[in-house]
């Protein structure tokens, strides 16, 4: 599998594009900036096959309508943001004067903890991380050894929590429970700046050390 990130939009999202060997791609987190997201898929001739929606932050789905009408594919969203996509209120957009409202239509499909999605020749497991918004999760590819961590986890810091439905306690043990226990080699792609590794945070993170649950 191979992947690309794109930074985009006024707050620096990273939307992440993913394909495999056949062609098949994964849109992660349109964020902003739907031509070029929708150029660079183009330009790598691959063909999508689902949007996954870390959590429903407009940084993260500003794109998301355009996007889905370009490539007309379903879009997974945890089940406890089923209504954010489309309210300024909770995906952020409404605190922040300089962005525009972000009104998009509903995800197709809700995700879980824990489970196993197999969509086209992919395989991973949803792992919810809360803390940062109710409904983050990040997707974990165990045989590529890489984690979409979305806002919960970054080089050495970790999301912010002040946002609606925020709650720094929650995002900690998040973390440790779900994302630290991943083989240290794992690649750590996140929501905002360079990736990282899961024994690079373990061991540096300021955040994280010293925490006890």
């Amino acid at each position: 599998m191979e992947w690309k990130q794109l930074t985009v939009g006024p707050v620096q999202a990273n939307c992440y594009l993913l394909w495999n060997s056949t062609g098949e791609a994964l849109i992660i987190d349109p964020g902003s900036e739907g031509d070029r997201i929708n150029k660079q898929i183009r330009d790598l001739n691959v063909q999508p096959v689902a949007i996954l929606l870390t959590h429903a932050h407009f940084d993260h789905i500003g794109a998301l309508d355009e996007v889905r009408a370009q490539w007309n594919v379903p879009v997974y969203l945890h089940s406890k943001e089923t209504e954010w996509p489309n309210n300024p209120d909770l995906n952020g957009s409404s605190h922040f004067p300089m962005i525009e409202p972000v009104r998009a239509k509903k995800a197709d499909h809700e995700l879980t903890h824990g489970e196993t999605l197999n969509i086209g020749q992919f395989t991973f497991e949803v792992l919810h991380t809360p803390g940062h918004s109710p409904g983050s999760v990040s997707f974990y590819f165990k045989e590529e050894g890489i984690v979409l961590s979305g806002d919960a986890l970054f080089m050495g810091s970790v999301g912010r929590t002040d946002l609606p439905g925020g709650d720094h306690d929650t995002l900690i043990k998040s973390i440790h429970n779900q994302l630290l226990n991943l083989d240290e080699e794992t690649l750590v792609l996140s929501g905002h700046g360079p990736s990282t590794t899961v024994g690079e945070e373990m061991n540096t993170n300021p955040f994280l050390n010293g925490f006890s649950l």
